[in-house]
């Protein structure tokens, strides 16, 4: 095993030049003080916002209080997640981390004062040039007035808010550091350690006995805890349900879109295009069964490869000129972005100790994107390098075009840059790789992408929606009726190629999204937008990539999410973007099944 270097060992060239965001860390100090000395400045608006003026002061001391301690925080965390045994970054990250929250409590004041403006008023203000960076944040808040309750409920809600996370914390507690698991054995009577961290990976072996062991184990243990767990499931829908009704929403699903401002049909949408094109799922899990050699696939034969022993090494530079190549129908001014970042230490590329583990993109309004990466040799790095990238070139562009306070972009379209790189990556790897292995080891991680993405978090929502339909309409969630519920949508979305067993219908009572209220769909209609519009690139040029830019890209959060997309070219209101995600997922079936007769 190669030795993991310390920091200081690392290659500059290697690691993200944080001296953009500051010089040093006694200019990161000074602006530190600064900005605390100006927490207070907030008194003068309190009480005060009656006029356009003083909004309009309010709304530019705010925003550029936010831009400035956004820099400040990132920095911090940078430092920190570089190496986080020194206790120094520890220290500032969490020094940083407090003033943010100190911020955020000094300004939580404004948007109910805002509120209390009457809505003619504030529609006729909002129109002013003064406002017009604002105006589009004053008409969302405008449009959410209706279920803004009053100050004496506010209150009450945001009091009852830590009773309310009491069903959440409690299951994250006991998922993460209570719940232990046997050790998994393997066909040669070898002990695994089964942990949270170690169960997909476990999934993943070749060796079908250790793939059951720990199947079994896991959730063994989680069913000999199912009534706890389904009262605190229980307890976090039903708080769901509480809150949507207090406010006076339709249902707590119409409460959990309407904060992105996304029509329910999106949600309807997804499910029935999806249950429309199950047979392609159970095509797969077919095709999975005769690849494995099995008279009947088992739940813990899902995760493992269908295409073994295929050496893809891949070092980061060789990755460079694969991610460069297959962005290039994107247009030369994209592609440049992306050589900005590799030749300006955007990257910090290689592990080191102490390093935060895993890979992601960072960074604020006013400074670079910045990407995290732990670089092993080997292809699936270059497909995170790429999709990274896109969130990096999302946030460049977005922070270019539109002030901070739109700079952002909602959840529900965070994904679909990132995951539309990765589509030009496969589609050019494909075409130009030559040996057939590389391109069926690569179709396969494309099909268990879509798997994994499009149709298993679909199944979670449709669970999720008829979990809390339940409970509105009075029928308690009890252990046996959720494993009921969760093993029909199982069996559903797996066909008739999977041979079933108790086990698995205990799976809810594992996955923390269902804490997060309508969550999960997201990554579906983010996956298939992706491959929605990343196909029409593809097929329709320059044109459309332009478009992709100029309308996606550049928009951050100056429209509504649903309009962002449906400017760029997916109307995810219809079926249609779902349905062009289902053609590429076929087509790449049937490539797969093309390329195995050639083996």
């Amino acid at each position: 095993m190669a030795k993991v270097i310390t920091r200081q060992e690392q290659e500059e060239k290697n690691t993200w030049n944080l001296k953009t965001i500051f010089e040093s860390d006694a200019a990161f100090e000074e602006k530190y003080k600064e900005l605390e000395g100006r927490l207070g400045e907030e008194e003068r608006f309190k009480g005060q916002i009656d006029s356009l003026e003083t909004l309009a002061d309010a709304l530019e001391t705010e925003r550029e209080l936010s831009e400035e301690i956004g820099r400040l925080f990132v920095y911090a965390h940078l430092k920190h997640d570089q190496d986080t045994s020194e206790d120094k970054y520890s220290a500032l990250e969490s020094k940083a981390r407090t003033l943010v929250v100190k911020f955020n409590t000094a300004w939580s004041f404004l948007v109910p004062e805002i509120m209390k403006v009457d809505e003619e008023t504030l529609e006729e203000w909002r129109m002013d040039p003064r406002l017009s960076e604002f105006s589009f944040d004053l008409e969302k808040l405008n449009k959410k007035r209706a279920y803004v309750l009053s100050d004496k409920e506010e209150k009450l809600l945001a009091q009852a808010g830590e009773v309310m996370s009491n069903p959440t914390s409690t299951f994250g507690m006991f998922n993460n550091a209570d719940l232990e698991f046997p050790d998994a054995v393997d066909s040669e009577g070898n002990a695994h350690a089964l942990t949270q961290g170690t169960y997909i990976d476990l999934l993943k072996s070749s060796d079908r006995k250790l793939r059951q062991s720990a199947y079994e184990n896991l959730y063994s243990t989680y069913g000999a805890y199912k009534n706890t767990l389904s009262q605190t499931l229980q307890g976090v829908v039903s708080t769901h349900v509480f809150q949507a009704q207090a406010r006076g929403y339709e249902s707590a699903r119409h409460q959990a879109l309407s904060n992105n401002f996304i029509p329910e049909e999106v949600y309807d949408n997804l499910v029935k295009t999806v249950n429309d094109h199950l047979h392609l799922m159970h095509r797969y899990t077919e095709l999975r069964r005769k690849m494995l050699g099995l008279d009947k696939l088992k739940m813990y034969d899902v995760y493992t490869p269908m295409v073994k022993d295929v050496d893809f090494e891949m070092s980061y530079e060789e990755a460079k000129e694969w991610m460069l190549a297959s962005l290039e129908p994107m247009g030369e001014t994209y592609v440049n972005i992306i050589k900005e970042g590799l030749e300006n230490r955007w990257v910090d590329v290689y592990e080191n100790k102490g390093k935060r583990s895993g890979a992601y993109s960072s960074g604020t309004y006013g400074t670079n994107p910045f990407i995290l990466m732990n670089w092993q040799d080997n292809v699936n790095n270059l497909f995170t390098l790429t999709h990274e990238f896109g969130h990096s070139v999302h946030s460049y562009y977005s922070r270019q075009n539109q002030p901070s306070n739109m700079s952002g972009y909602s959840i529900f379209v965070a994904e679909v840059a990132s995951n539309f790189n990765e589509a030009l990556l496969a589609d050019y790897m494909f075409k130009n790789l030559e040996d057939t292995k590389k391109k069926l080891y690569l179709l396969n991680e494309q099909l268990e992408g879509f798997r994994g993405s499009v149709f298993r978090q679909t199944m979670f929502a449709e669970f999720e929606h008829k979990i809390h339909s339940m409970k509105e309409a009075g029928e308690p969630l009890t252990a046996g009726r959720l494993n009921e519920v969760y093993g029909e949508l199982n069996r559903k979305y797996f066909g008739d190629a999977v041979e079933y067993d108790d086990h698995i219908e205990v799976e809810w009572a594992r996955i923390p999204h269902f804490y997060m209220n309508y969550y999960v769909y997201q990554y579906s209609t983010g996956y298939a937008a992706a491959a929605s519009l990343s196909k029409q690139v593809l097929e329709e040029g320059e044109a459309t990539a332009e478009r992709y830019i100029n309308e996606f890209l550049k928009k951050g959060s100056s429209d509504y999410p649903i309009n962002v997309l449906k400017n760029a070219g997916v109307d995810m209101t219809t079926s249609e973007p779902i349905e062009n995600a289902m053609k590429v997922f076929e087509a790449q079936l049937d490539q797969f099944e093309a390329l195995l007769q050639e083996v």
